[in-house]
């Protein structure tokens, strides 16, 4: 380890020793940027100034449950840098969120935002609030006091937020709702919104999609070969995962599991569209768990689920983690790599630790990190920032190729840096 490297990694560790998501990201950053700094030090001072967010805001979030009981959750926004424009990033709505989490979102999202070439800075926000088991009007309320506090921090050329795990269209139309409500303005101060109030084609699947991209053109570049028959293993069963399988369906490429925390579901087959509708009818009308797949009537006479376990111990090609960080770790990437597998391209935030990411180098397998592999969200949130904007509709074929455009640009700056 050089003296830069080591001299940023004891910097931030001093600033914030109990961050380990936060200082994980970091390293890894840091430690790929080695021959950068070597080459030209100034860069080093740069860096120094990457690890610190320009704002960090946090704030309490009381909402009033069911039962006429006030109910306090804390809310978070980092705004981590906007050199190269607004700050662009999700909200998180998951019990386990805290500054570390969201410090290490918002520090990958500066340099995956920078890649898709769109005038975009990087940051990200949540709530430790956990919307499961809860009614629609009690995440309605939530939503709109989360909103309340956040809308002065935020707008249309100031800071973008988006969804992220547990926040879909349904939480952006409240808290859209509300930011409307509250400053008696229509501006594109969130993406992924509804196409009825200026979304855009093609955003809730523009992250999985891109991944599938990506990993096509690497695949074709790195191994000379076509997604079609490949047999992919996707991990998660919400946004990201379904519309990993959607395209990989879309490609001829077999999409074999989805999973959860409580387990993964298989289709030694590949999953076809109707049971891919299947899975999306559980999750996301029915909020269910994957292993409701077994009993809800789908054609299906081969699947089977493991209660407790993760997909990775299923053979295939090309591994899709689509699920959340840290999911794969030193002996998951070794079964993967026992098992035959020579694609790793992440859907979900940093979902390879550090010792796997180290088992697929080692083993020559052809790795695409959450920085570019899962650009697409964001690359599409920028188009729907674009269309805000110039107050457009584009069509569904035209983002779409937008889209396929940008990740191929993503890829080819990731190969030529490599």
């Amino acid at each position: 380890m050089s003296q830069a490297v080591a001299q940023l990694k004891a910097i931030a560790r001093a600033r914030d020793p109990e961050q380990s998501e936060f200082l994980q990201a970091a390293d890894e950053v840091l430690e790929s940027l080695e021959a950068v700094f070597a080459r030209d030090p100034k860069y080093v001072n740069v860096m120094e100034r990457c690890l610190e967010p320009e704002r960090v805001v946090m704030f309490r979030v009381p909402w009033l449950d069911d039962n006429g009981v006030i109910q306090v959750n804390r809310g978070f926004r980092v705004e981590f840098n906007s050199a190269i424009g607004p700050y662009k990033g999700g909200l998180r709505f998951h019990p386990t969120v805290n500054l570390s989490i969201l410090k290490f979102l918002g520090f990958e999202q500066i340099f995956k935002n920078s890649l898709t070439t769109l005038s975009m800075g990087g940051g990200k926000g949540g709530s430790d609030f956990n919307p499961k088991g809860k009614s629609d009007n009690e995440v309605m309320r939530f939503c709109q006091s989360f909103m309340t506090e956040l809308a002065r921090h935020i707008g249309a050329t100031i800071d973008v937020p988006a969804g992220d795990i547990n926040v879909g269209g349904r939480e952006i139309g409240f808290m859209f709702g509300q930011y409307k409500r509250l400053t008696r303005s229509f501006e594109g101060v969130l993406t992924g919104k509804d196409m009825t109030f200026g979304g855009s084609n093609i955003r809730p699947e523009a992250t999985g999609y891109g991944c599938v991209y990506y990993a096509q053109e690497a695949i074709k570049a790195l191994k000379n070969r076509s997604m079609a028959g490949l047999k992919c293993v996707v991990s998660g069963s919400g946004n990201v995962a379904q519309y990993t399988c959607e395209k990989l369906q879309q490609l001829g490429a077999k999409s074999l599991t989805f999973s959860d925390s409580n387990g993964y579901v298989v289709e030694p087959d590949g999953f076809t569209t109707e049971q891919l509708a299947k899975v999306m009818e559980i999750k996301n009308v029915k909020r269910g768990r994957i292993s409701e797949y077994m009993t809800s009537g789908v054609q299906s006479s081969k699947a089977q689920y493991f209660a407790g376990k993760t997909p990775w111990e299923v053979p295939c090609d090309v591994a899709f983690p689509s699920a959340t960080q840290n999911e794969i770790r030193k002996a998951d990437a070794e079964i993967l790599v026992r098992n035959g597998c020579y694609g790793v391209f992440e859907g979900a935030n940093m979902p390879s630790d550090s010792d796997a990411i180290a088992i697929y180098h080692a083993n020559g397998v052809v790795f695409g990190p959450a920085k570019a592999a899962n650009a697409g969200g964001v690359a599409c949130s920028g188009l729907e920032m674009a269309q805000n904007f110039s107050f457009q509709r584009w069509s569904r074929e035209k983002v779409d190729m937008e889209l396929h455009n940008i990740m191929k640009e993503v890829f080819k700056q990731c190969a030529d840096a490599a």
